[in-house]
């Protein structure tokens, strides 16, 4: 019997809990045009928030007290120009959910940190983001797809359809010049 583990399905099971159902509550949907991929795209999205424009908000998150806010979801066989939506299912920190986002005008971006599929010889079959020579730091990860940062009025009690779309991705790490030692 084949099983298969996410990055999610790992110790981290708070990334998949719920937090109640129905009800308006924010949610974002999140697209990637055909031209970044044409083929079915599995990883973790991300829904990056800040109060802050002078930078990405995906180079706005740390685990300190200046950290902005980042909520998350799993894709999996996620199709070019189909929605993927971050909502009150999604893992947040440091806020829980996205249900507990003050309404206001938000500095906001998305991000998907691809997963590649990996074939176990003892049968499992696990998807995780490999390193890409950038330390695994999904936010400057070649490859991973991401959106131009916008401003947007977000309100969990409201249910308004935001759309967002991953619009760039981060180019491969630059080879390091010669040297008379290589």
């Amino acid at each position: 019997m084949k099983r298969t583990l996410t990055l999610a399905t790992l110790p981290l099971l708070l990334l998949t809990s719920p937090i109640g159902q129905g009800a308006p509550g924010l949610r974002v949907a999140v697209s990637f045009p055909r031209e970044k991929s044409q083929a079915p795209l599995d990883g973790r999205l991300l829904l990056l928030v800040s109060t802050d424009s002078t930078a990405e908000p995906r180079n706005q998150i740390s685990d300190g007290p200046e950290t902005q806010l980042v909520f998350g979801t799993d894709v999996d066989g996620w199709a070019p120009g189909a929605e993927a939506w971050v909502d009150r299912k999604a893992f947040g920190y440091p806020l829980r959910s996205v249900d507990q986002l003050p309404p206001g005008r938000y500095w906001v971006q998305a991000l998907l940190n691809r997963y590649e599929t990996y074939h176990r010889a003892d049968g499992f079959t696990v998807k995780l983001p490999p390193d890409k020579g950038e330390g695994q730091h999904w936010n400057t990860k070649p490859g991973n797809l991401y959106s131009t940062p916008r401003w947007m009025q977000l309100d969990p009690r409201q249910r308004v359809r935001n759309r967002v779309v991953l619009d760039r991705e981060i180019p491969p790490i630059a080879d390091p010049p010669d040297t008379k030692y290589i």
